[in-house]
This record gives C-alpha cells, structure tokens and sequence, in this order.
C-alpha cells in the first residue's frame, strides 16, 4: 500500500492554465504563478451572466465576482504602474470619499470590468518583462522602495487570497468548484 494520495484535488473543466510547478528560474516562477492566478480568477468568472457577476452571494458581505475583477484591476494598475513603474495615471475605482468603490459600485457591465482588468494585466506583464527584479519603485504610504521581486510575490498573495473568496461565490451561485 502507498502513502501517495489516490485523490486530488480536482481541476476546472476545460483548463488551460500552465503548471507553474517547474523547475524553472526564479522570475519565470514569480510570473508563472502569478498568471496562473490571474486565469483562475478568470475561469472563475467564465460562463456567468451579468447578474450572477454583480451578485453578493455571501450576505453580509459586499463581494462579488465583478467587484473582485475590479479590485484585482486596481491593484495591477495600483502596485505595477503607479507604485512600481511611476506612472501618472489615475486609480481605478477609487476615490477618498468611497475607498471600497471596487466592491460597491458594481453596477456597470462585468464585461467592460473584465476588459479594463485585462488590460491592467497586459500593461503590468509589459511592465514586469521590461524591469530587473532588483529594480524599485516607490511605495506611496511610505515612501520607501519597493522591487519588482516584492511587487511580484505581493501581487500572488493579493490574487491567491481572491481566489480564495472567488470559489466561494462561483460554489455559492451555480455549485462550481474545482482549482
């Protein structure tokens, strides 16, 4: 008898995410894992009506599949273009009076929020590809630098623990699950 698991965890239909499990160098590790979360936040989504995107379907709280699709698009333009790489643009989502505006003010179409987070990916991998890890931006509450190395495994944390919340509202809405 072996001690190997006979049962994994199973995966979601129609998968296409690349294993980030090589044995790979450091950067193409950071950015494996980081896209591979990034697709599942999107198969999360995949197949939902608008309704079922904008739906708070673990009361009291405010999440929603759109909201998460919009916070995780203000934090890539928030960490990767205006922390990291210095731009001057504007915060997604945001405003001093409504901090939480990614979460609450979801009533716009989830399709335009998900082309504006892609985006946001596109311009933060651009970003990313262009820069050392070493190289360093500047944290705006602190004024302290912050690298590309740390920006990288902050932006993990930020999407894996989303994730997280986006498996219980895709099982909460129509039963899905699956990693």
């Amino acid at each position: 008898m072996s001690d190997d698991p006979q049962v994994y965890a199973p995966r979601l239909a129609d998968d296409p995410r690349a294993d980030p499990l090589e044995a790979v160098g450091e950067r193409t590790t950071l950015t494996g894992f980081l896209d591979w979360h990034r697709h599942t936040l999107e198969l999360k989504c995949a197949g939902l009506d608008p309704a079922a995107m904008a739906e708070r379907a673990v009361p009291p709280s405010a999440l929603s599949l759109h909201g998460l699709v919009r916070h995780l698009a203000a934090c890539e333009r928030w960490w990767f273009r205006i922390q990291f790489a210095g731009e001057q643009v504007p915060n997604l989502y945001y405003s001093d009076d409504d901090p939480d505006l990614d979460f609450t003010a979801t009533d716009g179409d989830p399709a335009e929020a998900l082309a504006v987070w892609r985006g946001e990916v596109q311009r933060a991998r651009e970003i990313a590809a262009a820069a050392p890890l070493e190289a360093t931006g500047m944290r705006k509450r602190t004024g302290a630098p912050v690298s590309l190395r740390a920006v990288l495994v902050h932006m993990i944390a930020e999407y894996a623990r989303h994730n997280g919340h986006a498996d219980l509202l895709r099982e909460r809405l129509d039963g899905t699950t699956g990693m």
